[in-house]
């Protein structure tokens, strides 16, 4: 298969580009600088020039392949309205192209959309008001491709995507403990994080452009793990105290009030049905192993 990509030469991009030309796929990868196309050869893919804001790049890529995943997501998290805009325009185009084809669209969202308090399943409505809303609009774009002759499915991801240089949610958590001096959790800790590391990630994304059906929903989480664990085990590994914050001291411990929202959250889900349907099987290490033996507290 002929797999155009958005967001290949990010964090998690590059392990699904090599994962997709290691099975025997061949790969143009949406590139909006020299180096990110640069990095998208070097993995053996073709870059494409373009932006999420080009939409006719975005069409003319999507035009001549076999298939699409879209991974990239921008913008200023300050907007989030205007993210949410240019996700869904983008998601647009590309399903544009590929109508009454039968090719795969797979679109990428996150397991924070659904609702907090509860492990929630594939089939379960997200939260149209809960703290990752803005990437509803996005999954409901690619869905309604699934009427239009397209096989069209939506990976939610984790919000940790983990493996080494990962400078995301845990990365982040990691820099406060070393600048505040201490390895905080938000109440009792009890919240639960759903966490998934980036091959099986990258082997999620393969499976769903290979076989998932029009209209699935995936779950990318390998694992819920409570929070107090995680800055139990950053505590450990860098020698600090670990203590618990209350929502408002969490506010200015962490880089932003939104960040101390997002590390106090509690949306554990089951990716059950997902790895029924395609037979997908996480076998990397686990959150709290990846921090303690990869290199999150390394330097």
């Amino acid at each position: 298969m002929h797999v155009f990509v958005t967001g290949g030469s990010g964090l998690t991009g590059p392990t699904v580009v090599a994962e997709l030309i290691a099975a025997g796929h061949t790969v143009t990868g949406l590139a909006r600088s020299d180096a990110a196309a640069a990095r998208l050869a070097s993995l053996g893919a073709t870059p494409h020039p373009g932006s999420l804001d080009d939409l006719d790049s975005l069409r003319t890529g999507a035009e001549a392949a076999d298939g699409v995943l879209h991974m990239a997501f921008g913008g200023d998290f300050a907007d989030p309205d205007d993210m949410m805009r240019r996700d869904t325009a983008a998601i647009e185009a590309l399903g544009s192209a590929l109508e009454h084809t039968g090719k795969p669209l797979v679109s990428t969202s996150g397991t924070l959309v659904m609702p907090a308090g509860r492990e929630s399943t594939e089939r379960d409505e997200p939260d149209s008001s809960g703290l990752a809303a803005f990437r509803i609009a996005g999954e409901r774009a690619c869905l309604g491709f699934a009427g239009n002759g397209v096989r069209a499915s939506v990976v939610r991801l984790a919000p940790t995507v983990h493996g080494p240089g990962d400078y995301g949610f845990i990365g982040m958590l990691v820099d406060t403990a070393r600048k505040t001096g201490q390895s905080a959790y938000v109440g009792d800790g009890g919240n639960r994080w759903p966490a998934v590391h980036r091959l099986d990630a990258a082997a999620l994304f393969r499976l769903a452009l290979e076989a998932a059906p029009a209209g699935s929903v995936l779950h990318g989480a390998a694992e819920n793990v409570p929070f107090r664990r995680i800055a139990e085990t950053i505590g450990r590994g860098l020698g600090l105290p670990v203590v618990s914050l209350t929502p408002d001291e969490a506010a200015g411990h962490y880089v932003s009030p939104f960040m101390a929202t997002v590390y106090g959250f509690d949306a554990p889900v089951s990716s059950a049905l997902t790895r029924d349907l395609l037979g997908w099987s996480p076998r990397q290490p686990s959150l709290l192993d990846d921090i303690e033996h990869g290199d999150y507290l390394v330097g």
